[in-house]
């Protein structure tokens, strides 16, 4: 059985990858308003994991009987002066996630609740990877700096990225 508490933080999370699906929604648009179609290819790969994520804790929460909530989100940013601020706002934005999940992760090993713990250790190994890949593109994208050529081999790069569910997804979004 879960607590109230728990479902609550849970809950408030849950709303967080919305959030964060979002952006990256917006952030693929910006891509490809740059004309950088590979980059924008990644963001909606992005977009759509995050789409499952916020699936997951939906499944979670009505399987353990909660009924959800979906309060009014914030506006998402849409402005980026290019496609290393859209990296480094990726990555802040990851760097976040990681901060809430270790926080709902110690919550649930305060409440002893085993089955909130062993669900929350998959998004504990998914944001390790999520915050790598960030790390990855920022210093590509800083060591070809302004050089077209460089951005452009990047986004060709990040077109290449294919969205693959996790087994045992919700919904393939």
């Amino acid at each position: 059985m879960i607590s109230k508490k728990m479902s609550d933080s849970l809950n408030t999370h849950m709303n967080l990858e919305l959030f964060s699906a979002h952006l990256y929604l917006v952030m693929s648009s910006n891509a490809n308003e740059m004309g950088l179609k590979g980059a924008a290819n990644w963001f909606f790969v992005q977009y759509r994991e995050e789409m499952i994520h916020f699936m997951k804790f939906y499944t979670y929460l009505t399987d353990q009987g909660v009924v959800i909530s979906m309060p009014a989100g914030k506006a998402v940013p849409n402005k980026y002066k290019s496609l290393l601020d859209m990296m480094k706002n990726t990555l802040t934005h990851e760097q976040l996630i990681t901060s809430c999940i270790n926080n709902l992760s110690e919550q649930a090993v305060q409440e002893k609740d085993h089955a909130t713990q062993i669900f929350l250790q998959w998004f504990v190994t998914e944001q390790i990877e999520e915050e790598n890949n960030d790390r990855d593109l920022i210093a590509k994208l800083k060591l070809v700096g302004d050089n077209g050529h460089g951005i452009l081999m990047i986004d060709a790069e990040m077109g290449a990225r294919v969205f693959v569910a996790p087994p045992g997804s919700p919904v393939a979004v």
